[in-house]
């Protein structure tokens, strides 16, 4: 159903040179939902949002906003607002002088850019300082001053550009809350770009996973979580230990040399499958009450649970457990029937799940400052 849509990305498709940064896609987004576009640096993330706001052009396909076409209308005469992690701000103009920039662009009444940015700013959490000079903010006050700037010309869409990257972690978390009860507030249409899983999660409605140009899924933050499609999506969004199956019958799995019950039905009878199963929702028990049995190989403490690395016949689970198990132990898995999610193999089979070569270090040297051009 296409109800409500307020942007329409037909057959968009965008290369530079022979690399193919989006192909072939097709996108609605409706109106006054907050929808994320997640996934790894160079997925065409942000190149779908330059072109949804006029700063690219695609080789292909239409972009329509409110049922008219827009290829040709050029980003400033569009009814949407973009916020950068480099806020953009000007360091000569006070806080108030850059919320009003965009009002005095478009020859509003002064008494109008007064109330507006009185407005904005209170929306923002930041009444009061209307004199600052913008050097004298810190990062997360600066963001809120590109946000009223942002708002304060009414734009139908505001896309967001990762504009928390820059934020430390607490910061972060505080801004994500208040983006989307700035959001929910106004009732508009967020569209924001992010490789953060756990800020995908926490803020959208709707998730759009990327990967190679192509939307690998689409759903709500549960959807995305609880039933992806594939190994790639499985992977990106939180951990996930994925292993070569075989569907038996419907409700029916065989994987590290045993079988399952599961929830899972349609599959071809015999046909080769990828299982996930979420670390969390892994019971320990002892080793004779265990379906599958394994050894300790390594334990991390993270303050809620402990993270465990367990060998079963080579290939390495991670568990996350309250019950500290120490290295080399013996223990037993147990795994209930809605705790196993079967996915169609893919391009992606095989590359992810296994987590003989994991550590937190190598995992953080990974995430790198999204350059997508």
């Amino acid at each position: 159903m296409k109800d409500n849509v307020i942007i329409d990305l037909k057959n968009i498709s965008v290369s530079y040179g022979d690399n193919k940064v989006l192909d072939n896609l097709n996108l609605y987004i409706r109106d006054k939902e907050f929808i994320t576009f997640l996934g790894p640096s160079g997925c065409g993330k942000t190149t779908t949002l330059r072109v949804i706001a006029g700063f690219i052009d695609p080789d292909d396909g239409e972009v329509i906003f409110d049922g008219k076409k827009i290829n040709d209308i050029p980003p400033h005469k569009r009814n949407v607002n973009t916020i950068f992690q480099r806020y953009a701000l000007f360091p000569h103009l006070n806080v108030y002088e850059n919320v009003a920039f965009g009002l005095r662009i478009k020859k509003m009444p002064e008494k109008q850019i007064k109330e507006t940015v009185e407005e904005m700013l209170a929306l923002v959490n930041l009444k009061g300082f209307n004199k600052r000079n913008i050097n004298s903010l810190s990062g997360g006050q600066q963001q809120r001053v590109a946000i009223a700037r942002a708002l304060a010309v009414h734009p139908r869409v505001l896309l967001l550009d990762e504009p928390l990257g820059a934020l430390d972690l607490k910061l972060r978390k505080d801004m994500q809350v208040e983006l989307k009860n700035i959001q929910q507030r106004l009732g508009i249409t967020f569209v924001y770009v992010t490789h953060d899983q756990e800020e995908a999660l926490s803020m959208s409605d709707t998730i759009v996973v990327m990967d190679g140009g192509l939307i690998q899924q689409i759903g709500t933050p549960t959807d995305i979580y609880n039933e992806p499609k594939n190994a790639f999506v499985a992977d990106f969004i939180g951990e996930s230990n994925i292993l070569d199956g075989v569907m038996l019958e419907d409700c029916l799995v065989e994987f590290s040399g045993h079988r399952f019950e599961c929830l899972d039905k349609g599959f071809m009878k015999n046909e080769s499958v990828d299982v996930v199963v979420r670390p969390e929702d892994v019971d320990v028990v002892k080793p004779e009450e265990g379906m599958l049995k394994g050894v300790v190989s390594s334990v991390t403490f993270k303050g809620v649970h402990y993270e465990i690395i367990v060998d079963i016949g080579g290939f390495k689970w991670m568990i996350q457990t309250t019950d500290y198990q120490p290295e080399g132990a013996n223990i037993g898995l147990f795994i209930e029937p809605d705790a196993i999610h079967i996915m169609k193999k893919s391009k992606y089979s095989g590359l992810y799940g296994d987590y003989s070569s994991f550590s937190d270090e190598f995992d953080e040297l990974s995430i790198v400052e999204e350059e997508e051009e």
